[in-house]
């Protein structure tokens, strides 16, 4: 296997691409304005291994990472291109382009009625939707190898520091901890976590090793580094430090999770990301897999199944398969809430009982994880089944619901209860939303 040294680009240097030269001057031009309303980057390894060059614009990893002109309304685009084609002042074009970010829905899903306080604190780099599970946003861990061009938390790598989640203190991340024994699983997420020198990365994780948190069950770690650079596990500087580190949070007792983001079976297809893997499992750690149903990259159940098969093949468990979140380009991604799950349910019917760990399509909306379990007849009416995996209150996970039938949502906030119904039995019309996190959930 050939090492690699990483090397990044963005809007100031995608130009040095070779590749580029290949794309037609309307494909060159798209990058450079959707690229300065949603963030652009990528890196030598997605595009030297990854990319089709030869199926370009419909490669799905060149998709992912490169911007495309229909990512945009055309009004937003013309917009960016007029003030581009005319050298407007840089301020100039970063007021527009903030202007068009805050109409592409920044935090869905109500994130930030996610932050808790820790008495009159205010925690903006923690998030806790659910009892027993805390993410956190490590300050120097919200960037990434590469962007994904439908990522929901596009605002982390934007302009707008207003909208983005990050702390560096940990020390309020341990208090809220000990103040909240419930909580057994801690989320590490981003932006990308493995970003962080090994060193940084360690100065969080190890004192939640001692016995004071002994609570503490679970740490994840949220990460698209094995699909887009795994030899932040192989021949970086420190690679040999992050395995070690690894190694140390399994001896400690605790199940160390590694929570990876694959996106479409070339991104398991290279020698080095299946040494990373192995190298990865020898540790201890699990890798639990994700994966967003996404309109141009993997909606065909034939993509899916040969995903989880593959995932399994390396020894890493299929465990969500999302539908893409309401924000950013969504009108470009996003399909039909039934197509997702006529996708789901033939790809999990091409694969063994192993491969079937996958829980899905599911939703991460402001209420909680929704699950849409099928389409259905129900006295009389077309509905569709759905249940939470997760919710803001625990007593609603697992409650079988039903929603009227649409064949044009593709969203959790479209749907309306079945059965001329006025609430879903988990809204209360009486009670305002906006409130602290610790008002919504009965944490103790």
């Amino acid at each position: 296997m050939k090492e690699m040294k990483y090397q990044a680009y963005t809007l100031h240097n995608f130009r040095n691409i070779k590749q580029i030269a290949r794309l037609t001057p309307e494909a060159r031009e798209a990058i450079e304005v959707v690229g300065h309303v949603l963030p652009f980057k990528t890196n030598n390894y997605v595009v030297n291994e990854l990319i089709d060059w030869t199926n370009i614009p419909e490669d799905p990893i060149f998709t992912l990472n490169f911007p495309r002109a229909e990512m945009l309304r055309k009004s937003s685009y013309n917009r960016i291109k007029e003030l581009l084609d005319r050298g407007a002042p840089k301020a100039e074009v970063v007021e527009a382009a903030n202007a068009i970010r805050l109409g592409l829905n920044p935090n869905p899903a109500g994130q930030e009625h996610n932050v808790p306080y820790l008495g009159e604190i205010r925690l903006n780099g923690v998030q806790h939707k659910y009892r027993e599970t805390v993410l956190f946003f490590p300050s120097q861990g919200q960037t990434c190898h590469a962007y994904c061009t439908f990522c929901f938390r596009w605002p982390q790598f934007s302009s707008m520091s207003g909208l983005r989640f990050s702390m560096k203190e940990a020390d309020l991340l341990y208090k809220y901890l000990k103040k909240h024994p419930r909580v057994t699983d801690l989320l590490f997420t981003g932006g990308d976590p493995m970003v962080m020198s090994a060193s940084v990365l360690a100065s969080y994780i190890e004192p939640l090793l001692s016995d004071e948190f002994r609570h503490i069950r679970t740490i994840r770690i949220g990460t698209k580094s094995l699909a887009y650079w795994p030899y932040r596990y192989l021949t970086d500087a420190d690679s040999d430090e992050i395995i070690r580190l690894f190694e140390r949070v399994v001896a400690s007792g605790r199940n160390l999770a590694i929570q990876a983001h694959f996106n479409h079976p070339v991104e398991l297809s290279t020698e080095a990301v299946e040494t990373a893997i192995r190298r990865i499992r020898a540790t201890g750690a699990q890798i639990r897999t994700q994966t967003p149903i996404l309109r141009h990259i993997n909606d065909d159940p034939d993509t899916f199944s040969q995903l989880w098969r593959r995932q399994v093949d390396l020894n890493c468990i299929p465990y969500y398969m999302f539908i893409a979140r309401d924000t950013g380009c969504r009108q470009f991604f996003e399909l039909s809430l039934e197509r997702c799950w006529q996708i789901y349910r033939k790809a999990y019917s091409q694969v063994s009982g192993v491969c079937r760990t996958v829980r899905g399509p599911s939703m991460s909306a402001t209420p909680g994880k929704v699950q849409l379990l099928g389409v259905a007849e129900a006295g009389g009416e077309k509905v569709f089944v759905l249940r939470f995996l997760q919710g803001r209150n625990p007593d609603w996970v697992g409650r079988p619901f039903f929603a009227a039938y649409d064949p044009r949502a593709t969203w959790f906030d479209q749907l309306r209860p079945a059965f001329g119904g006025e609430h879903f039995f988990f809204e209360n019309p009486d009670k305002p939303a906006g409130l602290r996190i610790e008002d919504m959930i009965p944490f103790e």
